[in-house]
């Protein structure tokens, strides 16, 4: 059911921040690149109501801490959160990158084909409080099979979010 958006008295409603183990190979399928990443992100008001929970625009980095790729990235999350605490989170936008895209290094790089890319993310975790959550999250981000190479890039990793 889609409703009006509902106004917040702050604009940002949550901040996220943690560690992230960088390029799986999962859905990437190579994974050429190491080291750790640092993640941060703001999630923001307003919200809208989706299918039982909110969707709520959403904006941030991931600083590979070897020199790897890094990347800034934005779009909308879909959070739902059961009653005991426990939540979901899906998330879809775009990331802009600073790795390899057709040609460079491809030994040690992923060949990620253009410098504008789709992500998308997963995570799930649980409430403490009225302002704690825990959780693990899993992104990926690729052009989509656009453009030639796609060996994408994921990441798996722990982060600690602030309600406001």
């Amino acid at each position: 059911v889609w409703t009006p958006f509902i106004s917040c008295a702050a604009p940002i409603d949550e901040i996220r921040f943690g560690v992230l183990y960088h390029d799986l190979g999962v859905w990437g399928g190579s994974s050429n690149e190491g080291g750790l990443d640092v993640n941060a992100e703001l999630v923001f008001s307003p919200s809208l109501e989706l299918f039982r929970g909110i969707v709520r625009p959403n904006l941030g980095f991931s600083l590979n801490t070897t020199g790897d790729t890094s990347k800034i990235y934005g779009g909308a999350v879909w959070n739902y959160r059961w009653p005991k605490g426990y939540f979901v989170d899906l998330a879809a936008g775009l990331a802009v990158h600073n790795g390899e895209t057709d040609g460079g290094d491809v030994a040690n790089k992923n060949q990620l084909g253009s410098p504008v890319l789709f992500r998308l993310a997963i995570e799930t975790g649980y409430a403490f409080g009225r302002h704690h959550l825990m959780s693990i999250m899993f992104d990926h981000i690729s052009n989509g099979y656009l453009t030639e190479p796609n060996e994408g890039l994921d990441t798996l990793g722990l982060r600690y979010g602030y309600r406001f």
